[in-house]
């Protein structure tokens, strides 16, 4: 084999290999490992020091090739509900999509960015907008939401799987 030849070849089988490495290194999405219904319960805190118990229900539906979610969240306490809906796009590490809340008939977008198992996002729409972040390891998950714009300060969950 000439030099030129299999200088070339070995451009060749190292581009290969550098794109192998590059598509192992992709980041995964987390979402796979959201499938599935979970409850559980929290804490919602207010502007006025209040503290109420929650409890939730969620169910995360999983499409595409683990890069579509769809969420339900319900929760409820002595004063407040909230029945949250979501669908959002995962793609090289950054998610993307809507949000409604049905019992206030408010929706915006929802931004952010996910890394194994840990998602932070921020959600906004015309009157709120909130920070969230979601852990999940195994059958137990928390969330935590800070929204602004309301009299409801915090809402930190713990759930599990069912």
């Amino acid at each position: 084999m000439s030099g030129y030849n299999f200088a070339r070849t070995a451009l060749v089988a190292t581009s290969l290999c550098l794109t192998g490495s590059a598509a192992l290194a992709a980041p995964v999405s987390p979402f796979a490992a959201m499938a599935g219904t979970w409850s559980g319960g929290g804490v919602l805190s207010t502007s006025d020091g209040q503290r109420e118990q929650l409890r939730c229900r969620a169910s995360y539906d999983v499409a595409g090739r683990g890069d579509q979610l769809q969420l339900n969240l319900r929760c409820a306490s002595a004063s407040y509900n909230f029945d949250l809906a979501s669908e959002v796009e995962y793609r090289g590490g950054a998610i993307s999509g809507s949000w409604s809340e049905a019992s206030r008939n408010a929706s915006g977008t929802l931004t952010g960015r996910a890394a194994g198992d840990h998602v932070e996002a921020d959600a906004r729409g015309d009157n709120f907008s909130a920070q969230l972040s979601l852990t999940t390891r195994g059958g137990k998950q928390t969330v935590s939401i800070q929204p602004q714009g309301t009299n409801v300060t915090s809402v930190s969950l713990a759930l599990n799987r069912r």
